[in-house]
């Protein structure tokens, strides 16, 4: 059986870590696994994937536009690649119409999954937009919901489509996080020392991210206390985040620090691990900050309330002073402090990658076994 991962690339952003950690994975389970990109610019994680040399890595255009990811006509080079595999495996939109459109230009002779990541999409607000989502869906022989709150929202959408949601939460590969080594607080960042008390976020910088929360609560909170993002995206969204700093009059207070290949050392190095979303799936920062050793604290958002309630701590959506209070809490009670700490790494626990693995490779014999 050929399976081909289809995703828009492999820049910041938890699917694309989740198929750069798994994909090894699966082909050490025999299963002949190669990546489709829609889109690349060199990134990171596409240089990892290659030192690897574990899987045939497509790519429909390599540019500096990001906006190439949209380009309709893809669709065709897309259909001349599925003609080689026995199933698709496709992550996040726009790939998620594309191959749809190519698999039908192909007569349908490639069997598709598709993995939702997220309770909201945009699309969902726009009229047409929402019916041409909920139409798309039609068109894949299974969806894989990575949370119980994921679910919820695909049922709502696509209530003609229940029968095909299956329900795989992601995990990640906890053995790599304990072994990953401390780092001192100046190796994170120069501006840092070891009095500092250091906040991080690792999200790309979108919208439903909210950055701009964790920022704001800095102004509640003593000057030891600085946070560091890692992570890229939306050049518009980075602005925001840099004119909020500026504002805020925060430069020395707030670093940014991209993508990094040491994010396990980091957040295992930093005082408190924070994501302040306003929607998730299931998401993999937070699975990778709970296993930290470190205390974990999310906004009450949907996929991230799931996730953490009774383990880490949950704050308001949007709310930076309540943030402030949880973070000044847990800074002043060691005792709390650490049984934080050991209720998320025992939450953690129970997504290790492995068990992911093989729950897909489950489904992908039955659909293949299907064909």
């Amino acid at each position: 059986m050929r399976v081909l991962q289809i995703i828009n690339s492999l820049g910041t952003g938890g699917a694309e870590k989740l198929l750069l950690d798994t994909i090894p994975l699966y082909r050490a389970q025999g299963i002949e696994m190669d990546i489709l990109l829609l889109w690349d610019n060199d990134t990171m994680f596409t240089r990892e994937l290659q030192k690897m040399n574990c899987c045939k890595i497509h790519i429909i255009k390599k540019s500096n536009r990001i906006q190439d990811i949209y380009n309709p006509f893809a669709i065709f080079k897309i259909a001349k690649l599925l003609k080689q595999y026995d199933l698709a495996h496709v992550h996040l939109f726009p790939a998620q119409y594309y191959v749809v459109f190519a698999n039908l230009w192909n007569g349908r002779k490639t069997k598709l999954v598709f993995t939702e990541h997220s309770t909201h999409n945009k699309r969902m607000a726009t009229p047409i937009l929402n019916i041409l989502d909920r139409l798309t869906y039609c068109f894949y022989d299974k969806i894989v919901s990575i949370s119980k709150d994921v679910s919820l929202a695909l049922e709502k959408h696509i209530p003609t489509q229940k029968q095909k949601i299956i329900l795989i939460e992601n995990g990640v590969n906890l053995e790599k996080i304990e072994n990953a080594s401390l780092i001192s607080k100046n190796e994170i960042h120069p501006n840092l020392s070891e009095t500092d008390f250091v906040l991080c976020q690792v999200s790309a910088f979108r919208a439903g991210k909210d950055q701009l929360t964790l920022i704001k609560s800095l102004q509640y909170l003593e000057e030891k206390f600085k946070i560091v993002l890692i992570g890229d995206g939306s050049e518009s969204e980075k602005e925001k985040i840099i004119d909020c700093i500026k504002h805020l009059k925060l430069e020395d207070r707030v670093f940014l620090l991209g993508i990094k290949s040491n994010i396990y050392s980091i957040i295992k190095s930093v005082d408190i691990n924070i994501l302040s979303s306003k929607f998730e799936g299931l998401s993999i920062s937070s699975i990778e900050g709970m296993a930290s050793g470190k205390p974990f604290i999310a906004s009450n958002a949907p996929g991230l309330a799931e996730m953490v309630k009774g383990y880490g701590v949950l704050f308001e959506i949007g709310n930076p002073k309540e943030l402030a209070q949880h973070i000044v809490a847990l800074s002043i009670d060691s005792s709390y402090y650490q049984s934080v700490v050991r209720s998320c790494k025992h939450r953690a626990a129970e997504f290790d990658s492995a068990k992911m693995v093989a729950q897909h490779i489950q489904l992908y014999k039955e659909i293949y076994g299907s064909k």
